[in-house]
């Protein structure tokens, strides 16, 4: 007699842990792309529907050129957008209206959301490396991963890391690749 394990726990529901594992490990194989990358998430992924803060590490300049400016492009679908200040920086962000205006937590209707975050006037040495974030409300789309443009600008010239994988290319085969987050289900 063959016994089969079912997916289903004993009341009846299905489990989120095939879609986890299989979360988990496409994490896993996105790891070295991260390795190669200079722009890149402090963590590659994240619970959908979360507030989660969104870190973008910079690792370098611009051919040997400090930073001076860094701008983050936040998805459609994320909403909040509070960037965290830094010192010597000023921030700004663009906001865009939504196509669909909602309801927040506090009763507000929430009719427009952050679209871009830039930090300038600093100054991050080629030689250092620094992290900038935005607290966000991630959108509730388990296993989508989220590509987050960013333009990294230099005293002298730019590297845009905005580059999003085709159908069937691998991301490590990317010379720029937008950092990605991939969304998990909740637990």
């Amino acid at each position: 007699m063959t016994m089969r394990k079912s997916l289903r726990p004993q009341d009846g529901r299905a489990s989120v842990a095939p879609l986890v594992g299989a979360a988990i490990v496409a994490a896993m194989l996105a790891a070295p792309l991260d390795a190669r990358a200079h722009a890149v998430l402090d963590t590659g992924t994240a619970t959908a529907g979360a507030y989660h803060k969104l870190v973008v590490r910079i690792g370098h300049g611009c051919a040997g050129q400090p930073t001076v400016e860094l701008t983050i492009e936040l998805p459609a679908g994320i909403s909040g957008g509070k960037p965290q200040p830094k010192p010597g920086w000023q921030v700004a962000v663009a906001r865009e209206p939504l196509a669909e205006p909602f309801r927040d937590g506090h009763g507000n209707l929430v009719t427009d959301r952050v679209a871009r975050v830039t930090w300038s006037g600093g100054r991050l040495e080629d030689s250092h490396f620094d992290e900038f974030a935005v607290h966000v409300r991630l959108p509730n789309r388990p296993g989508e991963t989220l590509h987050i443009p960013v333009v990294q600008r230099c005293e002298t010239g730019e590297h845009r890391w905005v580059e999003v994988p085709g159908p069937g290319q691998r991301p490590g085969s990317l010379k720029s690749p937008a950092p990605a987050l991939l969304l998990l289900p909740r637990s």
